[in-house]
């Protein structure tokens, strides 16, 4: 063990607890039992079989109310490691359970056995035909597909809220729909053909020219099967008329019953049965869309209603008057969106009744966007609109800004109220449907059913297409609690089905809440025939038993989580996965919310447990040393929860006084420290140079082995050399702006050259330079050696040499700037976040006017327009850093590039590098899982300049892609140099 190896013990929960009745027992404490590991590595791989007691717990969660801890989770990267799966599931009679995103609301993605990773190795989209259609592999997310086909004019029919997050794979296997798709632009509509994995292992690609002769031959029971059935429905007139009546609402209870009526041979009605199946009837290893077009006239507006049966009233209004989207939410859900950046404050006083519609049409050209906002102007005259509150306008709006926050406030539903929630309950999501006529009666009922079961209401939904969402909290570890929600669920299947003739699922899909439920919505006749077709497909049951079907009239019950209260920053996560694919360490230990799903077993189990100190044991490297910190979880997070913030309080727990004083004594010596750095750069740049790079790694390595990899860096060959001891000498006699250069780039060198090799200015330099061209001189601070931004210390939960280093720049860039008089223009992103925003805390009532700017800002808004631009470079690809994303400076970076080359691309992979400072030297492994998607998308072609605007995280993607990386502000100063200078 090195030298000053932080205990785990550090991490264990202080607080005196009771063990939850849900809690991981003991005997799990070994993860995955034998012979079950050694038999699936022996087929797999060791690196493709998680089995730890972390793994399995971190992968026993989603965003629904359940909670089941599989037995092994495995993690395979082609059809063959699929089949091999499904073949010893099939010899071993085990159970197989497909998880993608994780973002379904019922269960879906949870299983007792075997379950399967089936996103990190399944991304990736093709666009065919123009963009007319798109080959999509099911790990990717909408979002990422829609970015592709954006560039197209095109987009998915399906559009849920979880787009950010949720998989195309599940999107597919649940029929997910969202906000504009109803019944006709959902994934049964739009989806031309698929490639599936079968239980037995037969790959059926649907599209294939001989698919069905090929089925036939390799599976003659299964075809024998789906056209006996399909026979047996068409020949019943009532059964075929009420499956009809069925779809023309919303409808994903149960198996597609209309894919017999749909489709003519067994492939045609295998693909119709696949979507909406919950991965019961095989995997979707591939799908083939036919997209959309991308409407970009867009004009919307937030109406409030004084109640929300007068909301509902309205909806059919709008649909007549061609809108494409009708959104409904209450006042409950109004009041809890205020939690989400940038939602106006004074909704937080909306009356309870309160409810609003958000409305949107969207043109292709400017006549059709006017000849709809004339249609919906009529509309308007005959509503009864009110306005409880200074910021409701209830006026239609072109505004791409405006909508965004309308759009946003809205999609945050689910988290946002919930977040709202008492400490430690539960969280139930419905999805229901109704015809739409029906829509304000069928809110009336709901309310009034809420209020007497005792759940606070909060509804929300695609009023357009009848469909509702509602909330309900309980203590799942309270009996009576569980008995009120069960209550509540039977006389709520009962309102849908006898009064409204509803669909129980609309979008959502069945899982294991409504799954009891089944026969009551559809009858006796219609769900044996889904019993059939289930054991058509799959004889054995090897795929996800009880998601969709289930005979246990109380199976709802079963699995319910308790969520025991966590440190106060991630309280509020309702688990809904939201924040992973914006995670650097996704495919490489934990995603933000996992690392709060294990926290919150150690707060399950007795003081203690060996589960307890198996989660401990693995937490620190897994959750602590591999966050990058960089935060960007809190901005997918609807309600903001920053788990990197939560890391780096783990961090500091780690420490020992005496590591304290050190980081604190280091911050006083900063002067020291930074000269000491310069030379050890420039020293490891020589040898380095001389072929001594693996000497340098050994040694390095040898350090961290015997000391500890979280404090000693290691020696990578794409370090750059030491920047020049001395900054361009700048006068503060009519300056425009103070300079403040950061210390990274202080220490390390820029670019050696600029493209065709011609010698490149230092970023300092550069920036003097534009500034001086532009007319907009800015001056360099004598005193800024031995001063940083803080981060160093603040990143690592160093919280003394945080304190010390904060106050001191704040003293001194507040002297720098003559008390807030001139801006301070900073040179690095993640150095202009941290002084903006992280060391808010240490200013005071006196200097709270200090300006901080990102240079960025400063060369996009003030130089830029006083720049002549002499020579474009041909393309260029840029890196937005994760603090460009915080600042929202990524538009800056991009204008920047624009002005040097003609062509500028920004990769739909991008994300955080995690270099984070010095991280990606003390966990490079970080930096390479963090980076190869983009890495990959890079370097499928070549570009003239590779830009970005923070230096270490330059540095970590020429280590990914093998390409110079440079700042975009070297790049514009090299555009706008004049010739033969």
């Amino acid at each position: 063990m090195p030298l000053l190896e932080p205990e785990p013990e550090a991490l264990r929960p202080g607080t005196a607890r009771e063990p939850a009745p849900d809690r991981v027992t003991d005997r799990s404490a070994t993860g995955t039992p034998e012979p079950l590991r050694a038999e699936l590595t022996a087929l797999l791989g060791a690196d493709k079989v998680l089995w730890k007691i972390s793994d399995l717990v971190r992968y026993a969660s989603d965003a629904s109310p359940y909670r089941f801890l599989p037995r092994v989770v495995l993690v395979p990267e082609d059809i063959d490691d699929i089949s091999a799966i499904l073949s010893y599931a099939h010899g071993k009679g085990r159970e197989v359970v497909f998880r993608a995103a994780g973002t379904s609301l019922n269960g879906q993605a949870q299983g007792e056995d075997i379950l399967v990773d089936v996103r990190r190795h399944w991304t990736g989209i093709e666009v065919l035909d123009d963009g007319a259609r798109a080959r999509i592999r099911p790990g990717t997310t909408v979002l990422r597909a829609n970015t592709t086909l954006a560039r197209y004019g095109r987009l998915l029919g399906p559009d849920p809220a979880s787009a950010i997050a949720c998989t195309v794979g599940g999107v597919v296997a649940n029929n997910a729909s969202g906000m504009t798709a109803g019944t006709t632009r959902n994934s049964y509509r739009t989806l031309a053909s698929l490639t599936i994995v079968l239980p037995s292992g037969t790959v059926v690609d649907t599209a294939g020219p001989t698919a069905d002769e090929e089925l036939v031959r390799a599976e003659p029971k299964l075809c024998a099967g789906l056209l006996a059935l399909k026979a047996e429905i068409e020949a019943d007139e009532e059964l075929t008329s009420r499956i009809r009546a069925k779809y023309a609402i919303k409808n994903t209870n149960g198996y597609r019953l209309d894919a017999f009526l749909d489709g003519a041979t067994p492939v045609q009605i295998l693909r119709g049965l696949m979507v909406g199946s919950e991965g019961t009837f095989g995997f979707i290893s591939e799908t083939v869309f036919d997209t959309l077009p991308l409407d970009r006239r867009v004009t919307s507006a937030l109406l409030f209603f004084p109640s929300l049966t007068a909301a509902a009233a309205a909806v059919p209004r709008f649909n007549e008057a061609g809108a494409i989207a009708v959104e409904v939410m209450d006042g409950n859900t109004l009041r809890a969106s205020v939690s989400v950046k940038g939602v106006p404050a004074d909704w937080a006083a909306l009356p309870r009744e309160t409810a609003a519609l958000l409305v949107e049409f969207r043109a292709p050209d400017e006549s059709g966007q006017e000849a709809f906002e004339e249609a919906a102007a009529e509309v308007m005259r005959g509503l009864g609109l009110v306005v409880p509150a200074a910021s409701v306008t209830n006026a239609f709006t072109r505004d791409a800004g405006t909508i965004a926050g309308y759009w946003k406030a809205r999609k945050a539903f689910v988290t946002a109220v919930s977040g709202s929630r008492p400490s430690g309950t539960t969280l139930i999501t419905e999805d229901f449907a109704v015809p739409p006529d029906r829509l304000a009666d069928a809110c009336e009922a709901l309310l009034e059913l809420q209020s007497r079961h005792g759940f606070d209401a909060a509804v929300a939904g695609h009023a357009a297409h009848g469909n509702l969402h509602f909330l309900l909290a309980f203590d799942a570890a309270l009996p009576a609690d569980v008995e009120r929600y069960d209550a509540f669920m039977q006389e709520f299947c009962a309102l849908v089905v006898d009064r409204f003739d509803g669909s129980l699922k609309a979008e959502h899909a069945t899982g294991r809440n409504i799954a009891p439920f089944l026969e009551r919505e559809w009858g006796e006749r219609a769900t044996e025939l889904m019993w059939r077709t289930k054991q058509v497909i799959d004889p054995e049951g090897v795929l996800a038993p009880r998601i969709v079907l289930d005979r246990d009239p109380r199976a709802h019950l079963r699995g319910l989580k308790t969520i025991p209260k966590v440190e106060a920053v991630a309280d509020p996560c309702i688990e809904c996965g939201f924040c992973e694919p914006t995670c650097p360490s996704e495919d490489l230990t934990t995603t933000p919310r996992q690392r709060i799903v294990l926290r919150r077993e150690m707060m399950r189990q007795a003081d203690g447990s060996p589960v307890e100190a198996g989660l401990l044991d693995a937490y620190g490297y897994d959750a602590v040393d591999t966050c990058a910190g960089d935060s960007t979880c809190k901005l997918a997070c609807p309600v903001g929860i920053d788990t990197g913030a939560m890391m780096k309080g783990f961090r500091h727990r780690r420490h020992t006084p005496r590591e304290e004083r050190i980081a604190a004594l280091t911050a006083k010596n900063f002067r020291v420290v930074e000269a000491s750095a310069r030379l050890a750069v420039a020293a490891g740049h020589a040898i380095g140079k001389r072929g001594g790079d693996r000497l340098l790694a050994s040694v390095t390595r040898l350090a961290r082995r015997a000391v500890r990899p979280d404090l000693v860096p290691e020696w990578l060959p794409q370090l750059p050399g030491s920047a020049a001891r001395e900054l361009p000498r700048t006068t503060r006699v009519g300056a425009s702006a103070v300079y403040y250069p950061a210390c990274v780039n202080r220490i390390f060198a820029g670019p050696e050259a600029g493209p065709g090799g011609t010698p490149a200015h230092s970023l300092a330099e550069a920036v003097v330079a534009l500034s001086e061209r532009a007319g907009k001189p800015v001056w360099i601070p004598e005193d800024v050696t031995g001063t940083c931004c803080a981060t160093i210390w603040h990143s690592k939960g160093y919280d003394a040499g945080n304190r010390v280093m904060a106050n001191r720049i704040v003293e001194a860039a507040w002297g720098w700037t003559a008390g807030g008089t001139l801006p301070l223009v900073v040179d690095a992103s993640s150095c202009t976040l941290g002084i903006a925003e992280e060391v808010v805390p240490y200013l005071s009532e006196d200097n709270r006017e200090l300006t901080v700017v990102d240079s960025l800002v400063w060369a996009a808004g003030e130089l830029l327009p006083e720049l002549t631009v002499f020579e474009r470079t041909g393309s260029a690809v840029v890196h937005p850093t994760c603090s460009m994303e915080h600042l929202g400076d990524v538009e800056q970076l991009r204008a920047l590039a624009e002005a040097c080359a003609e062509e500028v691309t920004v990769p739909d992979g991008a994300g955080c590098c995690a270099f984070a400072g010095d991280r990606g030297m003390l966990h490079k492994e970080l930096t390479d899982a963090a980076t190869a998607k983009e890495a990959a998308e890079v370097n499928s072609r070549d570009y003239d300049a590779y830009l970005s605007a923070n230096r270490m995280c330059e540095i970590g993607m020429e280590r990914a892609t093998g390409q110079p990386y440079r700042s975009a502000l070297i790049e514009l100063e090299r555009a706008t140099r004049p010739p033969g200078r």
